[in-house]
């Protein structure tokens, strides 16, 4: 069968199309489809989030969606319950709810006179979680997915915990939503808008603490975790991640255990979609997922299915560079994964802290200051702005590392390093935190890929429980997925510390761990540096029409107290405010960070983010600011959250609440 795709099509745009649930709320969708939709109907594609259809993802919204439209699809970029200009009020992420309108959405598209019945759902983040969320409670329409930097797994492999440790992100993210839904529909689209704003700020929560209070594996993270039911999902998925993000692990797991028709790749970017991603090359994803829409929206027979299964770029050793814009490397080919190129190398951990000896009995200290993690990048890099890794040489000093020789010959792993430590500790909470680096001749080391685990979690997520305080233990730390090149003359390095800041919430009390054995083992891959598979090049629609008003800025420092001690790391972003030519919304929004910390006290750590919302078009405009503190004891976590809303100059909504959660294994 012979479609029309690659045809470009005149396309009309929809800016608001109201679509109705059963309870009665309705939700906001922008429209683009080809003009003879009515008469020649066309396959739907949905993007569902939460971010905003008007303002929030509309630059790259603009990038993608005409594009596919024009080649005989309808984009529905919808703005999900209690956000944008839809009804309704924000609960939480991933709802049984958010499904349900997601599960309600898709039948009401597939029912459209310019719809065919098929429809497909994508998004990267949020909507790379739903997509998959909504996939596993198969909706008759839809029939198809492609999912970008998105995870399986809530409670391993997600942005609250990971391996069981509180990550400091959680707080940084209740801090993001907090101030995200605090704005209001845009007056334009709904003359009831501050009716609804008034109630949307009424129910704004500081959900932080929500996600903090569930600190094993229960039924709040089973829900929406794919991971607990693999053949729930029988439609075909398309997985797309990047390496310098931390959804890394998400192609891999969704390639090993679907059953449906699947494909992944991962390429050298940070947490944006391919087309538009840094570091580069960027490829053409939008060319990418038109081949899988075709192939399983429209049933067009162009072999995609036959590609191969995982597609991974390789990264070679270069320079440490946090805000580094391309990435030296190339692409492989795996027809199944795991694939049958990997075999598995293990290194043992010496007493003389060599990778790869001997081996034997080890009695090796493990106590890393507070302050050790500071050069470990953010939990989803977005930007340029020193977000990634940056040079490991100075806490793989502070930590207990072990080195392999200087390789005579290049070494290319692909997959995921395992870990193996028999270990004490004097303490019954601690976490430990590996990470395998690539030590230039210089010195300089570049994180290859990092892993951690809450010793408390050792044997259960579910059912953690107190460390055995001076008792030998055995444990096992799968670190995240990798696709790496050695250079010869390089070595490989395993650091391991007992801190990670801020990247992971400290253990109440500074821990001692005693290492007594360990190996590790390593996914080795055959093959050599010829491109396997070479992406299309990079595509997209026009940029969006507007006028930068006030340009923005960006810092990332480290500041040090030589009187007190006390380190911080201080994260500014100010976006700037924009107007957007065609509808004359002005919007801009900026966010600080202060992560601070004692080297020798954990219970010092204290988070502080502030994020300020603005949007204005003439006369008329609002503001939010979002304020949020975080601080811990021996017993508790410690939330304060301030979130305060003006009309004009006028301030007309001023919160504050104030919360504590009890510390059961973290």
């Amino acid at each position: 069968m012979q479609s029309m795709a690659n045809k470009f099509q005149a396309i009309i745009e929809t800016p608001n199309m109201i679509i109705p649930l059963s309870d009665g709320c309705c939700l906001a969708a922008r429209v683009w489809m080809p003009v003879s939709a009515e008469d020649l109907p066309v396959p739907a594609i949905l993007e569902y989030i939460p971010y905003r259809k008007r303002d929030g993802t509309l630059p790259r919204d603009e990038t993608m969606h005409p594009y596919m439209a024009a080649r005989g699809y309808a984009c529905v970029r919808v703005d999900m319950r209690g956000n944008g200009d839809s009804d309704g009020l924000m609960v939480d992420e991933y709802t049984a709810q958010e499904l349900a309108d997601a599960g309600e959405v898709i039948a009401w598209l597939a029912a459209q006179p310019w719809c065919s019945g098929s429809v497909g759902m994508m998004g990267k983040s949020w909507g790379g979680f739903n997509s998959l969320q909504t996939a596993a409670l198969r909706p008759p329409a839809l029939k198809a997915v492609v999912t970008v930097c998105s995870t399986t797994d809530r409670f391993e492999d997600d942005i609250h915990f990971k391996g069981g440790c509180l990550l400091g992100e959680n707080v940084g993210w209740g801090a993001v939503m907090l101030s995200y839904s605090s704005r209001p529909p845009d007056p334009n689209l709904r003359s009831d808008w501050r009716e609804l704003w008034l109630k949307r700020l009424e129910a704004d929560q500081f959900l932080a603490t929500v996600w903090a209070s569930h600190q094993a594996r229960d039924d709040y993270w089973k829900h929406g975790s794919v991971c607990e039911d693999w053949s729930a999902i029988e439609v075909p998925v398309l997985s797309v991640g990047g390496w310098a993000d931390n959804y890394m692990n998400t192609v891999s797991h969704l390639v090993m255990n679907l059953k449906s028709p699947v494909q992944g790749i991962v390429g050298p970017w940070i947490h944006q979609y391919p087309h538009m991603a840094v570091p580069g090359p960027q490829a053409g994803f939008l060319q990418i997922a038109l081949r899988w829409w075709d192939r399983w929206l429209k049933g067009d027979l162009n072999g995609a299915e036959t590609d191969p299964a995982y597609r991974a770029y390789v990264l070679h050793s270069a320079p440490p560079n946090p805000s580094g814009a391309h990435r030296a490397g190339h692409w492989v080919a795996e027809t199944v994964w795991p694939s049958t190129r990997v075999t598995q190398k293990t290194l043992a951990l010496s007493p003389s802290r060599i990778l790869g000896g001997a081996g034997g009995t080890l009695d090796i200290k493990v106590a890393t200051p507070q302050t050790l993690g500071l050069a470990a990048g953010e939990f989803f890099p977005m930007g340029l702005n020193a977000e990634m890794a940056g040079d490991q040489a100075g806490e793989d000093a502070l930590a207990a590392s072990f080195d392999a020789p200087p390789l005579a010959e290049p070494m290319q792993m692909i997959g995921s390093a395992r870990l193996s430590l028999r270990l004490s500790c004097d303490r019954s909470k601690a976490l430990i935190v590996a990470r395998l680096c690539d030590v230039a001749p210089d010195g300089a080391s570049v994180r290859i890929a990092h892993g951690m685990i809450n010793l408390c979690h050792r044997d259960s997520r579910e059912t953690p429980s107190a460390v055995p305080v001076g008792q030998p233990i055995d444990i096992g730390l799968t670190l995240d997925q990798m696709a790496y090149r050695l250079a010869p003359g390089h070595r490989l390095r395993l650091s391991l510390s007992t801190t990670y800041w801020p990247f992971v919430w400290p253990s109440p009390e500074a821990a001692t761990l005693t290492l007594l054995g360990g190996s590790l083992d390593l996914p080795i891959h055959e093959g050599g540096t010829q491109e396997e598979w070479v992406p299309p090049p990079a595509e997209g629609g026009p940029a969006w029409k507007h006028r930068v008003k006030r340009p923005g800025r960006a810092a990332r420092r480290v500041e040090h107290d030589l009187l007190s001690g006390l380190v911080a790391l201080v994260v500014e972003n100010d976006e700037g405010d924009i107007e957007n030519l065609d509808h004359g919304l002005v919007s801009g929004g900026s966010m600080s960070e202060r992560w601070s910390i004692l080297p020798d006290l954990p219970l010092s750590a204290r988070s502080e983010i502030v994020w300020t919302q603005r949007i204005s078009r003439g006369e008329w405009s609002v503001r939010t600011e979002a304020q949020t503190q975080m601080w811990s004891d021996e017993n508790y976590l410690h939330f304060r959250a301030q979130l305060q809303a003006w009309e004009g100059e006028a301030l007309i909504f001023d919160r504050v609440t104030e919360h504590k959660v009890r510390r059961s294994f973290v």
